[in-house]
């Protein structure tokens, strides 16, 4: 029988092209009209953990639960009933690069309700400690949870675990005032991406956030707050978690986002082998011992065929074409990447992006994160995983 042909490419969906402006204040409001439903995401990218100092742990984290907390002009009872009245879904979010907050709500309900992202947070006592018990909260959830450890061991074993990067994003607040000096730094207006989708009138967005916004100017993000990588390894040993989970990752900063993508995808496949991409790394992980480091090390070292380039490709590009229709969220998702990453978003430059990458990219990508020093982590079981010195000798 005659094999059916292949599906096509997803193609990237049709919308109108994002406006975007840039206030004198360093914000970034980028919109789009298309989408049935409208999400308001404000980011701030120095908001993340590495940018705590040493008094500030934790910080990142407590102010994620701040927010939609009270103002001076409005309680947090308030401002839940405004979002609830409005049928609008609010959500926050934080780790290591960056922090930020938005909702969710049908289209011509967002314009009245973007005022609540810029407003600054009064440090009511009240909402201070329920925000402190949330963090709490979640950072045991976190700390049982041995693929959040795995997570944070990486970061520890790549970066130093004094460093800003490797310190723990999960780690408990020590004070009101390191909290709200956090908040204060980074919260602020310069160098903030505030992404909108589904809103038809890009001028009338922009004038409502001018006069509703309240947020410091501050300082643009630093690039040079990011610490250099080292490599090594962080093992935990927690026979309660059963088998070992195991990661192996290598630095990967000199890499695009789109390369990134490619890479992880021609690590994936193998059996038992998962890969990854975060900030600076590339990488896979397993669960096992000695085998599975070995099958993780040869994942790693094996050669990559122009056909496992090309499949890997097509994968990176049908998820990244693909996310941009999953809801307005991830469309408003991809529309802050793209500024943060290039300075502005075009939807059809996604997939022309992973149609570019070439194979000689690739390999050389490659090539240079194998030069690089190994980030090992181990967690439970780690009794028949090797140390770092046996694992980083099958890369040389």
């Amino acid at each position: 029988n005659p094999r059916a042909p292949p599906p096509p490419p997803p193609a990237t969906p049709s919308s109108s092209s994002p406006t975007q402006t840039t206030l004198s204040n360093g914000l970034t409001i980028i919109t789009e009209p298309s989408s049935t439903t409208s999400t308001i995401s404000l980011t701030f990218p120095s908001a993340g953990s590495s940018n705590e100092t040493i008094s500030e742990a934790g910080a990142s984290l407590a102010n994620k639960c701040l927010s939609f907390k009270s103002t001076a002009d409005a309680s947090s009872l308030a401002i839940l009933r405004a979002l609830e009245t409005a049928g609008a879904t609010p959500f926050s979010f934080a780790g290591r690069k960056g922090a930020g907050l938005g909702f969710t709500a049908a289209s011509g309900n967002g314009e009245d309700l973007v005022g609540l992202l810029g407003a600054q947070c009064a440090f009511e006592k009240w909402d201070v400690n329920e925000a402190l018990g949330m963090a709490g909260s979640t950072i045991d959830m976190a700390m049982g949870n041995a693929q959040t450890v795995l997570t944070e061991s990486l970061f520890a074993a790549a970066y130093g675990a004094q460093s800003p990067l490797g310190r723990p994003f999960h780690s408990p607040a020590t004070s009101t005032g390191a909290i709200t000096s956090f908040r204060e730094r980074t919260y602020v207006s310069s160098g903030a991406v505030l992404a909108a989708t589904g809103i038809s009138d890009h001028d009338g967005f922009v004038k409502a956030v001018e006069g509703s916004f309240d947020l410091p100017t501050g300082s643009p993000p630093s690039e040079g707050a990011t610490p250099a990588y080292m490599g090594g390894e962080t093992r935990v040993y927690a026979p309660g978690a059963g088998m070992a989970h195991v990661a192996v990752a290598f630095s990967a900063a000199s890499a695009s986002s789109t390369v990134l993508n490619v890479l992880k995808y021609c690590f994936a496949g193998n059996d038992g082998v998962e890969s990854f991409a975060a900030p600076g790394l590339v990488g896979v992980y397993g669960f096992g011992g000695g085998d599975a480091v070995d099958a993780l090390c040869s994942t790693l070292t094996a050669s990559l065929s122009s056909e496992a380039i090309m499949t890997a490709k097509k994968k990176a590009k049908a998820d990244a074409v693909l996310a941009l229709g999953d809801g307005s969220k991830s469309l408003a998702d991809a529309m802050t990447s793209g500024v943060l990453e290039s300075g502005s978003f075009i939807a059809e430059a996604v997939g022309a992006a992973y149609d570019a990458v070439t194979e000689a990219e690739v390999n050389a990508a490659l090539s240079g994160m194998l030069k690089s020093n190994p980030a090992v982590a181990a967690v439970g079981d780690i009794s028949s995983v090797p140390y770092h010195a046996t694992i980083a000798a099958r890369f040389n």
